[in-house]
């Protein structure tokens, strides 16, 4: 089995939902008491989140590119970054590893392909529903359409991540907000939705809507399952 590379803690709410998927994961197709064998590196997000808000990406690829190392160092076979905001710097933090990173886009992107999506709605933070290096990963390199909430709605959208869901707080009447937006993305012409933060999912969840919802989580997390026991011989 391949040892899993980690770059987490942005936030740990959701680095802990992917520490357990993996695991299930894992579980799931090996049985018994199989386990991931995973090198995690959990960052100080108040560091990260500053920086974002600043502009300043290229002090948090130093951050995570030497965390990065210390991940390969440890022993991991590839790198999951555990943030669809932070592969703005994906290409940056390449540059300190040898190791492949796992990209969360393509994971995503592969799975809305085959499933046939041509359209789809994105929800994230700020970043990434507003610059195009997650948007245009989509565009470009699958020919998926993609499409974001409005200035408002992106608004509502990014500041319950930080305020609420990277705090740990779950709130019903910021669920209701998050399930309006959704249904504004399909009503103009979205056929599923892309869950582009990885603490999405902490609020809404497929029960909550007949949308098709895209939980970037779980597929990153399913893919580094695969990726991780494809050298086992069935």
């Amino acid at each position: 089995m391949k040892t899993i590379g980690m770059l987490g803690g942005m936030s740990w709410e959701s680095t802990a939902s992917y520490y357990k998927a993996i695991n299930e994961g894992v579980k799931s197709e090996l049985g018994g008491l199989n386990s991931a064998k995973i090198c995690l590196y959990s960052v100080n997000f108040d560091e990260i989140e500053k920086l974002q808000h600043e502009g300043k990406w290229e002090e948090t690829a130093v951050i995570l590119g030497e965390a990065a190392k210390s991940v390969e160092a440890g022993g991991a076979d590839f790198l999951v970054i555990c943030t669809n905001t932070m592969h703005k710097v994906a290409c940056e933090i390449e540059n300190y590893i040898s190791i492949p990173i796992l990209h969360i886009a393509d994971a995503t992107a592969n799975k809305l392909s085959s499933d046939g999506i041509k359209k789809v709605g994105l929800l994230g933070t700020r970043f990434t529903m507003e610059q195009d290096f997650y948007k245009s990963r989509l565009i470009d390199k699958f020919a998926i359409d993609v499409v974001v909430p409005d200035e408002a709605e992106r608004a509502i959208v990014h500041n319950v991540i930080y305020d609420e869901l990277c705090r740990g707080v779950v709130s019903a009447e910021s669920r209701e907000k998050y399930l309006s937006i959704v249904k504004s993305l399909h009503e103009r012409g979205a056929e599923a939705v892309i869950l582009g933060c990885t603490e999405i999912a902490l609020l809404i969840q497929q029960s909550h809507t007949q949308v098709p919802l895209y939980d970037t989580t779980d597929i990153h997390a399913i893919k580094a399952v695969q990726l991780a026991i494809s050298d086992i011989e069935s």
